[in-house]
């Protein structure tokens, strides 16, 4: 038997069968270990180092410094924060020769091989330090090239968000660079920049520029950002006023290049609305001015901005940010060029995930900030995976993925069954800043090349990048009445399962993984991945052919990965190879019944597919009842008995059998409901501790042949998100399981 914890430590140890105080506990540790932290919001400038696609941040030196000479040097400086100890792996793609620096240590240098190849891509371990990481690339020019491209391997979802340097822009995202210079300036001769110290210290003029030059610096606000086009044209700027508590009137002043209008405090009609360029004063009662300030300005014959200072008993306040954004110049943030004629609401305009359509209708723009070429960008910063898939110490929320899908179903179910509105508004919250925030990331992703917030869902290439926390978005759609925001997600996921998403000659998905080491297979996982997204949006929109394809899909799974011998699933068949791997993963079963209980919910009684998907439900439940353990847990490879006992099948199959039972599905319903409790026994006993933390659940997989692999390399890692939400699940079941047979 596997052992995770001492008995002392279990929860069950403390609790016995009190399984509404365990889920209270293990929801409860969840939602404190995970707090609602909003994005960080960063001046960003879109002049400065930008990501491809894949999320690799492009150093093409070549195109920046075109006057470089043959041996002339570029060097990039970047910020990484960790919260704690984080394996991360790193690649770097050199058009000529290069080194890169972590902390001042080398840990690549270019050979020949890798800077005249054209496709070369080299991996780079790295371990980031708790707290600062400095990161330094020097690139040198040649005439075959100049640069390279670096950042995180798979970098929608090991996401690496590099901060600029120096405490000229603290709180900046993005890079800073500088070229052409002498080779081996930094790195090779031992000096290294101080990147929390001042750029001028380095002797170096860094880009991109932070500040306007004297000639720009001069021109009205708008001007100087926006330019003065020849057409009339109208922006916004937003900012809040510091007011006394005292309630003196607020006098303005200010000038105005052409027509101004203000609001404050949200009122819908402007406190001061003038027609026509000039200066102005007036006074406002204080009570009006707290809150949001909002000025639309219109382009004039003279130029195009506006100056206000506010003053109270004849001091001059001050104007605050209206959101915190880091590394940001001024305390305004502005949006323009805009159509002049088009007038919109406070409400409307004073938001940081508002676009705006521009003047010549050609396009959206978002906030900007008074420096050059800057504007607001939401990043997500929070808990970033390394390679073994853990988060560390860093919280969770907001982040779209597969897991925390999972995650937020449970908590879902979790507040249904204790009545806990609370832990409903969490999970809702997580999803919604998701959602909510849609249309921005599409609009980033277009603009920058790569998005910095939403990864997975505005870059979908695979059913992992949607389907598991579609279908949670989708369950709290159909619980609260949802957003147009969710529907519109909900939209563009079930066009990509059913339009782009790649499929065999029978219509089955699978991974066709180009160039990847998981290319052409189809995975045990996806039907997660799909089938419950595919029958819950069959029900929100009454299109019942996404249930059909539900049903279609297991039907073809079932084919190519059930092994009957066994009376278990294959986690994986191989196109390249023409056959299935035959390594009965405990969580890929695990996900195959979990999903089938799920269709099976859905599907009526009288469709097509019903009798072959319930035989195929009870058949694969007898298989899997077959290999429980003593303890009550099952093993990594199921039908290894040398392989570790692993927890987040195990609470699959509990939860699965529990349904099966509790709907009447399994023709022996009395061997199932006891394997189900016994199971939860054994998770509550050996794997969920006191403080609801949840032991012996493997990381994140990749697939193989041989259940070595599985063994011996897919460890368990502590509170992985892979089997948090589905504890939660499992509970919430036995709970009701219990309850039907009268025992809680």
């Amino acid at each position: 038997m596997t052992s995770y914890i001492e008995a002392r430590e279990s929860i069950r140890y403390w609790l016995g069968d009190d399984d509404a105080g365990i889920l209270k506990t293990i929801a409860g540790r969840y939602i404190g270990a995970n707090p609602e932290i909003p994005f960080a919001l960063r001046s960003f400038a879109g002049t400065g180092i930008l990501q491809t696609g894949e999320g690799f941040y492009d150093f093409n030196f070549g195109d920046r410094f075109r006057d470089a000479k043959q041996g002339d040097a570029a060097f990039a400086l970047g910020l990484v924060w960790s919260d704690d100890e984080r394996s991360l792996d790193a690649a770097i793609m050199p058009f000529s020769p290069v080194r890169f620096y972590l902390n001042e240590q080398l840990m690549y240098r270019s050979g020949a091989e890798d800077e005249m190849k054209p496709d070369a891509k080299i991996v780079i371990p790295l371990v980031l330090n708790p707290g600062w990481n400095t990161l330094l690339i020097e690139a040198r020019r040649t005439e075959a090239g100049f640069g390279c491209r670096f950042g995180a391997q798979e970098g929608k979802v090991r996401i690496l968000q590099v901060l600029s340097p120096f405490a000229d822009r603290k709180g900046a995202a993005g890079w800073a660079y500088a070229g052409p210079l002498t080779a081996g300036l930094f790195g090779e001769s031992g000096r290294f920049p101080n990147a929390h110290g001042s750029e001028n210290d380095t002797g170096v003029s860094w880009l991109p520029v932070t500040g306007w030059s004297e000639e720009e610096a001069v021109k009205p606000n708008f001007e100087r950002m926006f330019g003065l086009p020849g057409a009339a044209v109208s922006g916004y700027a937003w900012s809040r006023l510091k007011v006394p508590a005292a309630d003196d009137p607020i006098e303005l002043r200010g000038r105005a290049w052409g027509r101004l209008q203000v609001w404050t405090g949200g009122h819908p009609v402007p406190v001061l609305d003038l027609q026509e360029g000039g200066d102005f004063r007036c006074e406002l009662p204080a009570a009006s001015c707290r809150g949001d300030w909002l000025v639309r300005c219109s382009s004039g014959p003279s130029g195009w901005g506006f100056q206000l200072q506010a003053y109270h008993a004849g001091e001059e306040l001050e104007f605050v940010l209206p959101v915190p954004v880091q590394g940001a110049p001024s305390p305004w943030l502005y949006a323009g060029p805009l159509a002049a004629a088009k007038e919109e609401t406070p409400e409307e305009v004073c938001t940081v995930k508002r676009l705006f359509r521009l003047a010549d209708g050609r396009g959206l723009t978002g906030w900007s900030l008074d420096a050059p070429g800057c504007r607001v960008r939401p990043f997500y910063e929070n808990a970033m995976l390394s390679n073994k898939w853990t988060s560390g110490s860093a919280t969770n929320f907001g982040r779209w993925d597969y897991p925390l899908g999972v995650t937020m179903y449970g908590l879902l179910q979790t507040a249904r069954i204790l009545r806990r509105p609370d832990v409903a508004e969490y999970a809702r919250a997580h999803i919604g800043i998701c959602t909510s925030w849609y249309e921005y990331a599409v609009w980033d992703r277009d603009t920058y090349g790569f998005p910095s917030i939403n990864h997975q869902l505005v870059l979908i290439k695979m059913l992992d990048n949607c389907g598991s926390f579609g279908s949670a978005m989708l369950e709290a759609y159909a619980e609260s009445g949802g957003s147009p925001e969710d529907l519109k997600v909900a939209e563009v996921i079930a066009d990509f399962m059913a339009n782009r998403l790649e499929r065999r000659e029978d219509g089955a998905f699978y991974r066709l993984c180009v160039s990847e080491y998981s290319a052409d297979t189809m995975w045990a996982d996806d039907l997660y991945m799909s089938t419950p997204f595919l029958s819950r949006y069959a029900g929100i929109t009454g299109d019942s052919s996404y249930l059909d394809e539900a049903a279609r899909q297991f039907l073809r799974y079932r084919e190519y990965l059930f092994m009957p011998e066994e009376g278990v699933m294959s986690h994986v068949f191989d196109f390249k190879y023409g056959k299935a791997t035959r390594i009965s993963w405990g969580r890929g079963n695990g996900w195959s019944l979990f999903s089938l209980s799920e269709l099976l919910e859905r599907l009526p009684d009288d469709h097509k597919d019903r009798p072959a998907l319930l035989g195929f439900f009870r058949e694969l439940c007898a298989g899997i009842a077959s290999y429980q353990g003593e303890s009550g847990l099952w093993r990594q490879v199921i039908t290894d008995p040398d392989a570790y006992e692993e927890a987040s099948c195990t609470a699959m199959f509990a939860y699965a059998f529990a349904r099966g039972v509790r709907f009447g599905w399994l023709e022996n319903p009395g061997r199932f409901a006891e394997a189900a409790i016994r199971a939860w026994q054994g998770l509550t006993e050996h794997a969920i501790d006191r403080s609801g933390s949840v032991h012996g659940v493997c990381s994140g997989s990749r697939y193989s042949f041989t259940g070595d692999y599985y063994k011996h390399d897919l460890l368990t890692v502590l509170n992985d998100n892979h089997g948090i939400g589905i504890m939660m699940l499992s509970c919430v079941e036995i709970m009701k399981l219990k309850g039907m047979q009268g025992l809680q």
